[in-house]
């Protein structure tokens, strides 16, 4: 993520380990999307987020279980590019407007490759509108569209692990390239 306009919170400090409490389990992609959708049904979580009309604008939430999640804004026509979680998994949910994600029905492999060529039919499209949304495994390639010329929309988001790296894809045609790879001191 990269827009001009951002608001952050702070993350907090994470708590000292007790040697004798054992740690907590990770949240499964079931229990992310459960969180995103509380999030996301819950207006005064949703109005915290300032709206730019021309840039995205994020909050960073607390996920559950050590996760990482955001509450986004989308003006109207922005999308992320072709892109991966850097091998985490998670769950997404429109809260307001109405996204689109384009995605490829198989788990493509992480790393070790620039460029693949994607047979036919690989392609999926699915309308989320207000209170839609869904989980998705570690190898998952996609981009999210807000395609309204005028409406903004707003999506809760969360990873497991927290997001290492993101991979970013140039898309021409079946082949998908890779084109750069973001860390987090960057966002």
């Amino acid at each position: 993520m990269s827009p001009s306009t951002a608001v952050l919170s702070e993350p907090a400090p994470a708590p000292a380990a007790a040697a004798s409490v054992p740690a907590a389990p990770a949240p499964t992609a079931a229990e992310l999307l459960d969180f995103v959708r509380s999030i996301a049904s819950d207006p005064e979580k949703v109005a915290q987020l300032a709206l730019d009309p021309l840039d995205r604008t994020w909050i960073r939430l607390e996920g559950p279980g050590g996760a990482e999640a955001w509450l986004l804004g989308w003006p109207p026509g922005t999308e992320t590019g072709w892109h991966d979680h850097g091998g985490s998994y998670g769950a997404f949910v429109t809260a307001g407007g109405e996204l689109t994600e384009e995605s490829l029905s198989v788990p493509l492999p992480s790393e070790g490759w620039r460029s693949l060529e994607l047979a036919e039919g690989l392609d999926r499209t699915r309308a989320l509108p207000a209170g839609k949304g869904r989980a998705f495994g570690r190898n998952h390639v996609h981009q999210v569209v807000n395609r309204s010329a005028e409406r903004h929309a707003i999506s809760v988001h969360a990873y497991y692990p927290p997001l290492p790296l993101i991979r970013r894809y140039l898309r021409d045609g079946r082949t998908l390239r890779l084109d750069v790879v973001e860390h987090p001191e960057t966002w």
